[in-house]
């Protein structure tokens, strides 16, 4: 049974709907490859030191599918499976789900490549945990730390960078019990090159932390 703070963890990557959308320029640069045959390298580092760091491959497919009014493109994982990321003119998606309760489909917005350094959005959720009488809320806070950066990730440098933090919040939770912090790098036509997750929760009772690293590693783009 996954604990309480693993699926908040999960929560960050497959969050609810978006609101307070920004507005802003169009973006002249593209944050996802659709490209079929293009993959993309990661290694994903526990800096816990509790699992040993483990390797994947995500691959885009020739599919799309449809959810609602939303178009999203597939791509595949090595270790099996698939996830479903869309674009809608700035505004970038995933489709997914949380795997509790049964699953739960979400639509996920983890990007606004219009939005100015400085804006924000919110993302409210509502987790049906095992064991709580309740369902938990949680509130997703993303920022537009910094725009047009160069990054170097794996000895690849990329520019025009845009860097996204993420913390995490419950009305339920105290503030000084739960803390995080996430880190996301986007480079045009990569996609995500670069997250770390840094989450602690400590409240009655439970005392547990995840601190993870993800890189990108190498990529073939058609």
């Amino acid at each position: 049974m996954k604990t309480i703070l693993s699926l908040l963890a999960v929560a960050v990557i497959f969050s609810a709907c978006s609101k307070n959308n920004s507005s802003g320029s169009v973006s002249a640069d593209v944050y996802l490859n659709t490209n079929a045959g293009s993959s993309w390298s990661f290694t994903q580092t526990d800096e816990t030191g509790t699992n040993p760091p483990a390797n994947y491959t995500v691959t885009s497919t020739s599919k799309d599918t449809t959810v609602g009014s939303q178009k999203y493109h597939v791509f595949t994982y090595s270790y099996g499976g698939s996830e479903y990321l869309g674009v809608d003119g700035n505004n970038y998606y995933q489709y997914d789900s949380i795997p509790v309760s049964g699953g739960i489909n979400i639509d996920r917005l983890y990007l606004k490549s219009n939005a100015s350094a400085g804006d924000t959005w919110n993302q409210d959720f509502s987790l049906d945990i095992p064991g709580s009488p309740i369902p938990v809320p949680l509130t997703v806070t993303n920022k537009i730390a910094e725009k047009g950066i160069s990054r170097t990730v794996n000895g690849t440098q990329y520019s025009n960078v845009i860097h996204v933090t993420t913390t995490l919040s419950s009305a339920l939770i105290p503030a000084s019990s739960f803390t995080s912090s996430i880190d996301s790098y986007y480079a045009p036509n990569y996609g995500l090159i670069e997250n770390t997750s840094v989450i602690q929760l400590n409240y009655q009772g439970l005392d547990e932390n995840i601190n993870v690293k993800t890189v990108l590693t190498g990529a073939t783009l058609k």
